[in-house]
């Protein structure tokens, strides 16, 4: 959501500022810009749209200047349009600042700002940070910043550029992510690592309340209060290749298929088979407080609160300790019951989603020991947790999250190896599912090579205005996925239902052009699901069912099936997912839709 690179360096500016755009084009935007300081004063392009526009915008008159910061822009306070795209000015014109995040406070600023004489030119809340720099102008722009934030309340990660000192550019952050790039002769910042790693894989990592001034002669990190600020030098850990499409015409299907590779390298060094159980090191913290515990919160926003909702069955299956999933974004504006016996997981794939970041702080300070299971290293959440996992899922560009979940329900699964086996699992049972996990990346395989057969049924359903998917225990949640995914990337109505809540209202809905999407793999409640469908059957409904290699019985009544082969009842809701994440690919695809970039939707949602 929203995209930050600002560079300094020896080098033209502007080409190495839209590369790095369109690296962030995964998060989601609407409009883009970039300000370039050069001896003919403060460049300024933007507008709504695609960041190829921007391109265009800018070849048309390319800037000189080796000074610049950037910008894509998912709205917030106002439309998509030019006057509302970043960067943001002062009434002079020598100020520009972009920024990710709300200020909560904007309305009073601004209404203060132009009694004092200042004049808008856009709806955003951003604009009034421009003219509170600029009142605060004088010799130093870091200490103007610093004067400036000392008024704002709410998120923030920023970048300005101020052509009273052409050779600066300052950054802060606050609940919002950034970053510091270190080049040979350059530097740069960011807020995302895929706009500068084809150029350094040397970052610092900003943390709340940090500053950074980057100059010719180095750079600065301090506090809000001047401070100087210590910061270690950490190094990207993949290369451009992993952000590129590697020959796929999207990259949500190249990360369907690279779930194989995801898996093993989620479970890389992990299990240890021969006793059932999983090592962990981000959670040693807990090893010797685990028989205090008395329950599991699981926190989450979208995919990844539906990965919990599995999460929570293997984990009171294993533990016996009652688990709760909550939506991150309603944990804390209630008055949840949390001690100091909660143990807390928040997850998140980005680690930086504001609400379950704040969910995590939430529980901190409430007593819980707050873990997060995430996959972005150096991500917020893991640097604000007591520990956790990182599930190494690899980065993940297409908006709609697919090896990550897969990867998600891996590390609960390693999560509930490690705890159940202190607690109630065992060792037998554990090793069936460490046996199970290891053949799990050749099964997710196996489902891969029916790519072109879900394609061909998808050609039946694509033109379809209403979805119903159902599923029962383990793969309710899976069920609610697969509806998600479909509406993300397809806009076609989906919804998500427990198999047996369907006769409690849902069947209303059934008739010959309502397609139901079933998760029918053989399990305990199998024999119920295969009665819910016959229900479906008999009001005509259309039926397509994800079943256990060789059912005949599903087959019977389903209009088309998709065979997965047989696993460990556990780890079905890894497998099943797999192919309804290829039916709303290949419907959306079939319908014309920008997969990758659905709209308006963002990747890292960092604003509540």
């Amino acid at each position: 959501m929203c995209g930050i690179i600002g560079y300094i360096g020896t080098r033209e500016a502007a080409p190495i500022l839209l590369e790095g755009l369109h690296r962030m084009e995964y998060r989601g935007y609407d409009s883009s810009g970039l300000a370039i300081i050069n001896g003919d004063g403060l460049h300024l392009a933007k507008l709504p749209g695609r960041i190829v526009e921007l391109d265009k915008l800018v070849s048309s008159a390319p800037p000189a200047g080796t000074i610049g910061i950037a910008h894509t822009r998912w709205a917030t306070h106002g439309r998509p349009t030019e006057a509302n795209a970043h960067p943001h000015t002062c009434c002079k014109g020598r100020v520009a600042v972009v920024h990710n995040g709300i200020i909560e406070n904007a309305t009073p600023l601004r209404q203060n700002l132009i009694e004092r004489g200042h004049t808008f030119r856009s709806e955003t809340d951003t604009e009034v940070l421009a003219h509170l720099i600029e009142e605060q102008l004088t010799d130093n722009l870091s200490e103007a910043v610093r004067a400036a934030l000392r008024h704002v309340e709410g998120t923030y990660g920023l970048a300005v550029v101020s052509l009273d000192h052409p050779d600066d550019i300052v950054a802060a952050r606050m609940g919002s992510p950034l970053l510091v790039g270190l080049g040979n002769e350059d530097l740069f910042v960011a807020s995302d690592a895929a706009a500068i790693v084809g150029h350094t894989r040397k970052v610092i990592y900003l943390d709340d309340g940090n500053m950074v001034e980057l100059s010719r002669d180095g750079y600065r990190v301090s506090d809000l209060k001047n401070t100087h600020v210590d910061k270690a030098v950490d190094e990207i850990a993949w290369d451009l290749k992993k952000i590129e499409k590697g020959g796929y015409p999207h990259y949500m299907l190249k990360e369907i298929f690279e779930q194989p590779e995801a898996i093993i390298n989620s479970l890389r060094g992990r299990l240890v088979t021969s006793e059932g159980t999983a090592m962990l090191g981000g959670l040693e913290v807990i090893d010797e407080s685990l028989a205090e515990f008395n329950r599991i919160v699981l926190t989450a926003c979208g995919t990844s609160w539906h990965a919990a909702l599995v999460g929570e069955h293997y984990l009171e299956e294993a533990t016996r300790l009652p688990v709760e999933v909550e939506y991150a974004s309603e944990f804390r504006y209630r008055n949840p019951v949390i001690d100091e016996r909660t143990l807390l997981f928040a997850i998140s794939q980005s680690g930086e989603t504001a609400d379950t970041l704040a969910a995590l702080k939430e529980g901190k300070r409430r007593g819980a020991k707050a873990m997060g299971i995430v996959n972005v290293v150096g991500s917020m959440i893991p640097r604000e947790s007591d520990g956790g996992i990182y599930i190494h899922a690899g980065p993940e560009i297409g908006v709609a999250s697919t090896k990550a979940f897969t990867c998600q329900l891996t590390a609960l699964m390693l999560l509930t190896l490690y705890i159940g086996r202190r607690k109630h699992l065992s060792v037998e049972r554990g090793r069936e599912l460490a046996r199970a996990l290891e053949e799990l990346p050749d099964l997710v395989q196996q489902v891969l090579e029916r790519s072109s057969e879900i394609q061909q049924i998808a050609t039946q359903y694509a033109d379809a205005v209403n979805f119903l998917y159902l599923g029962r225990g383990l793969n309710f949640p899976v069920a609610l996925e697969g509806a998600l995914k479909l509406k993300e990337i397809s806009y076609i109505h989906a919804e998500g239902y427990p198999a047996a809540e369907m006769k409690h209202g849902p069947i209303a809905l059934i008739d010959e052009n309502m397609p139901c999407v079933a998760i029918a793999t053989r399990d305990s409640v199998y024999p119920k699901v295969l009665s819910n469908l016959e229900e479906v059957h008999a009001r005509q409904g259309r039926i397509l069912a994800v079943v256990t290699e060789g059912d005949n019985d599903v087959a019977r009544i389903a209009e088309h099936i998709i065979e997965v082969p047989e696993i460990d009842v556990m780890l079905t809701p890894i497998l099943n997912v797999v192919p309804l994440q290829l039916l709303a690919y290949h419907i959306a695809v079939l319908r014309g839709c920008d997969v990758d970039k659905p709209r308006n939707l963002a990747k890292a949602v960092t604003v509540e």
